[in-house]
């Protein structure tokens, strides 16, 4: 067990990807967790797993799909009125659309990204706000990604647009959160192999291979990035933080040894 305060804390899109690795990192700190999903099924057999590997430790599922307020809503009662309090808020739910130029995407393809990416992070920011502003006291992370720092590449100008909101929103609210009880902050994970990434490539697995000699040396697994950004969102004091699990020493590093090492991350 490691020497943290005992948290309890939420976290949405938590059933698969970084957000499942989150989880599962903060139960080995001890922290009471509520994970989410937007089906029944999916938080079920989440908390089998969660439960099997950190048995005695606290964990609840709840149902909710980030694009419905009232569902984000009813995530925050019901997790509080589980663990009696919640002191970090991680909206961490988020989709991708395939990997294409944008005037290709149909508009089901962009709403739906948009209003999971952005609403979803708008409602889960008003909710958890409003309940720490009230209860005086919490943190609040916005998950942030590619474009969130200003980088450009084709394929992804709808899913880098949302992130680019999304860093804005956080630069916002840590002036709007001066002077009170509650902090906010980014996560940035850097570059993450998930099934979101590899379903962004669905249909094009030639292109996939190609993306994967460059990305089998910049990225990482969710299982590796989990632990160290769990340790600094708890470790964490400051307004306005951002916690990175990456830096420019680290990437070139990677580069520079990227010769002499072998990594598979998709195996």
């Amino acid at each position: 067990m490691h020497p943290i305060v005992k948290k309890s804390i939420v976290i949405t899109g938590s059933t698969r990807g970084i957000g499942y690795s989150l989880a599962a990192a903060f139960l080995e700190r001890g922290c009471d967790v509520t994970i989410t999903g937007r089906s029944q099924d999916a938080v079920n057999e989440t908390i089998t797993n969660l439960r099997a590997n950190y048995k005695g430790e606290p964990v609840f599922g709840f149902p909710c799909d980030v694009t419905k307020y009232i569902e984000v809503q009813s995530l925050w009662d019901n997790a509080k009125g589980h663990f009696g309090r919640i002191d970090i808020w991680l909206n961490n739910a988020g989709i991708a659309a395939p990997m294409m130029k944008f005037w290709e995407l149909s508009p089901e393809q962009y709403d739906d990204v948009v209003q999971t990416n952005i609403i979803g992070t708008m409602h889960g920011i008003k909710v958890a706000l409003t309940g720490m502003l009230a209860q005086g006291y919490g943190a609040l992370y916005n998950m942030e990604g590619f474009g969130a720092r200003g980088r450009n590449m084709g394929g992804v100008a709808l899913y880098g647009s949302t992130k680019a909101a999304v860093h804005f929103i956080n630069r916002s609210l840590a002036d709007e959160t001066k002077g009170t009880l509650v902090i906010t902050g980014a996560i940035a994970p850097g570059m993450v192999i998930t099934d979101m990434i590899t379903r962004q490539f669905k249909g094009r697995e030639v292109e996939l291979e190609r993306y994967k000699r460059i990305l089998n040396i910049i990225a990482e697994k969710a299982e590796t990035v989990a632990p160290t950004l769990a340790n600094k969102i708890l470790e964490n004091t400051k307004n306005g933080a951002t916690i990175a699990f990456s830096s420019p020493v680290k990437m070139v590093s990677k580069f520079l040894t990227a010769p002499f090492t072998k990594r598979d991350l998709f195996t």
